[in-house]
């Protein structure tokens, strides 16, 4: 029994501490599962802050403008502004000329560093004459119309482009068409698509091009749109590189020069210079400055 006694002694009971003992093992994994813990949480506080202070992009819906012509009608002849409307007999020898003087004229009614806008189809009409005495308001609606600067001369529009990939994809995007014209050709060579690899090229009759374009007189970026239609396969030589705008594009430039304006009336802005900026994955247009027409 003394021995039995003895052994019972010597056998310990297991401390309470002892059980409780957490091992290294669920030391580490329990920092780890600690550490995830806190980096999730700081993710998502990250990503609500993102969410909130950053400015989305949300479609905006952009009414047609609908800019309204100064003129007089096609029918209100009579009028005493002018002299007599020449027939034409008396403009057949000067009929070309004229079309190639008003190419040229282009050229010189813009900047080095921005391009005016113009209507491709010139201002020459021809009547049977002895129709009466002339009327010098442009054709338009009846009556007399509100005294605008028209868009092909209000308008100028500067980039800013540091390279030519940054060029073409500011056309592409807008979807710009360049174009040469001229160079006693009545037809149009165009060219677009430079930004992705797979530029388009067509041509068609000058007289049945009713957009908008812009024309530069010189500089840098009128030798980027001559190396973009060179790239293109499409011969810039001797003939005038223009710039066509289609008419959602067109419609856009008048919204922001809208949304500009305010509450000003258009009949005072003598110019409206656009510029163009990144915004998102592209660009857009804004309004850089108007110059204002003195008050008569």
């Amino acid at each position: 029994m003394a021995s039995i006694a003895t052994e019972n002694k010597k056998k310990k009971k297991p401390r309470h501490h002892d059980l409780a003992k957490v091992s290294a093992y669920d030391q580490v994994s329990s920092m780890l599962v600690a550490l995830l813990v806190m980096v999730a949480t700081g993710v998502g506080v990250l990503f609500v802050i993102y969410l909130t202070t950053r400015n989305w992009d949300t479609a905006v819906n952009i009414p047609v403008i609908i800019e309204p012509a100064a003129g007089r009608g096609d029918h209100a002849m009579g009028v005493a502004q002018d002299l007599e409307a020449p027939g034409l007999e008396e403009l057949e020898e000067v009929l070309e000329p004229q079309v190639e003087a008003n190419l040229e004229a282009v050229t010189d009614a813009v900047t080095s560093q921005a391009a005016s806008l113009e209507s491709i189809e010139g201002a020459i009409t021809t009547t049977s004459g002895n129709g009466g005495q002339g009327d010098s308001r442009p054709l338009g609606p009846e009556g007399t119309g509100p005294d605008l600067v028209p868009r092909w001369e209000r308008w100028q529009i500067e980039f800013a482009s540091t390279d030519l990939i940054t060029y073409a994809k500011q056309l592409d995007f807008f979807k710009i068409e360049l174009g040469v014209a001229g160079g006693g050709s009545r037809t149009i060579e165009y060219a677009s698509n430079f930004a992705s690899g797979g530029v388009r090229t067509r041509s068609g009759p000058g007289d049945k091009e009713d957009r908008l374009y812009f024309t530069w007189k010189s500089g840098s970026l009128r030798q980027a749109d001559i190396a973009l239609l060179d790239r293109a396969g499409v011969n810039s030589t001797g003939r005038i590189p223009m710039q066509f705008y289609p008419a959602d594009t067109e419609n856009l430039l008048a919204y922001v020069e809208q949304q500009y304006m305010g509450d000003k009336p258009l009949q005072t802005v003598k110019k409206t210079i656009f510029g163009i900026r990144a915004k998102g994955s592209g660009y857009e247009f804004f309004v850089m400055r108007q110059n204002y027409r003195q008050p008569r």
